[in-house]
């Protein structure tokens, strides 16, 4: 009957029910208690402290950090969404530090990031939309592509672009994507696939002395568009030399002023870029072009390295038309992430 009695008071609230809620009030206590009675929370960590403007104003004056020594800034530029890993990490050290000052400190690099990307974290997609692009470097070095064509095809893209296409492996592609696509262009190192019909194909000069761009008409049901597809030469971060990117932003220039002499005006730009919108050194491109994940995706939508995506180097951007929505496709063969989006083509003078 004890027994019994025991096991009711406690099923009721009694003594065995609270001893859980004292027990962690105690370890809150216990815990609190070394701050309040520590008058040095305050001077402690100040060091610390200063770390966290200094973490906001990088962020904030990104644009303004000099390219003359290694095109640093084009570096900060590139990698910026990252920088928000060092909040959580001044707020750990801040902790283990016990210091009040260094924790409200990092409200301030908290408030910027979010600011600069926290519209990036919502789902921005419409419904909608006249034409479904994708874009793709397959890799040269991709060791199936025809698996890579038949992925790719399987998103249900209107329009297809195809970065660092291997002479020898265009073939392939191409018997791997005739059933999907009626229409195709290969120029140099990249292709366009599309199920609507192509014309004015012309290779664009990026100043390389190779072909790496090039341009088309796309005829679709709502209207003509102009899609260019292009691949920027690559860059190198070398300990001697810092970001090394000369002549992708020499082709960057050439691209930017090709696109704002196009006539059309719905203008569509495919392509691995290798670069950010927040790149500087693109902002021949960027200053007159639209980003679609920016505008209608979820996410950052980093594409490269698939392996551990860091940054979006592949790029899908507009001029005219209105983006609907922008997503990231399953990894393929390749190094590089394929992306997509849908666009709605704006109405055009007769």
């Amino acid at each position: 009957m004890a027994q019994q009695a025991y096991m009711t008071e406690t099923d009721n609230g009694g003594p065995g029910s609270e001893q859980q809620p004292t027990r962690l009030r105690r370890l809150r206590e216990r815990l609190t208690r070394g701050w309040r009675d520590d008058r040095g929370i305050w001077r402690r960590g100040v060091v610390l402290a200063v770390c966290s403007p200094l973490t906001a104003l990088v962020m904030l004056a990104h644009t303004h950090i000099p390219n003359a020594i290694g095109n640093l800034g084009s570096l900060v530029d590139t990698f910026l969404p990252w920088a928000g890993l060092l909040i959580p990490v001044l707020l750990v050290l801040g902790l283990i530090r016990k210091s009040a000052t260094a924790l409200i400190a990092t409200v301030l690099p908290a408030a910027v990031w979010l600011n600069l990307f926290g519209g990036l974290l919502t789902d921005k997609t419409t419904t909608g939309g006249d034409l479904t692009l994708v874009t793709h470097n397959v890799n040269a070095d991709n060791p199936d592509p025809a698996a890579t064509a038949r992925d790719v095809a399987a998103s249900g893209a209107d329009v297809l672009a195809l970065e660092e296409l291997k002479a020898s492996e265009v073939p392939t592609y191409e018997r791997a994507l005739e059933s999907t696509y009626k229409y195709h262009e290969v120029v140099g190192t990249v292709g366009l696939w599309s199920k609507y019909p192509l014309n004015d194909v012309k290779a664009v000069d990026i100043r390389l002395g190779w072909k790496r761009a090039m341009r088309a008409t796309v005829t679709a049901p709502a209207g003509q568009v102009a899609v260019y597809v292009a691949h920027l030469p690559s860059v190198r971060v070398k300990l001697e030399a810092g970001f090394t990117a000369r002549q992708r932003d020499k082709s960057a220039d050439a691209l930017g002023e090709a696109i704002a002499d196009e006539p059309l005006p719905n203008v569509v730009l495919l392509g691995d870029l290798n670069g950010t919108m927040n790149d500087r050194a693109l902002n021949a491109v960027t200053s007159q072009m639209r980003s679609t994940q920016g505008a209608v995706g979820s996410g950052f939508g980093f594409s490269w390295p698939a392996s551990f995506p860091m940054a979006r180097i592949d790029q899908i951007l507009v001029k005219g038309a209105e983006p609907e929505s922008s997503w990231t496709l399953p990894a393929t063969a390749s190094d590089h992430l394929p992306i997509a989006a849908r666009v709605r083509l704006t109405a055009q003078d007769d």
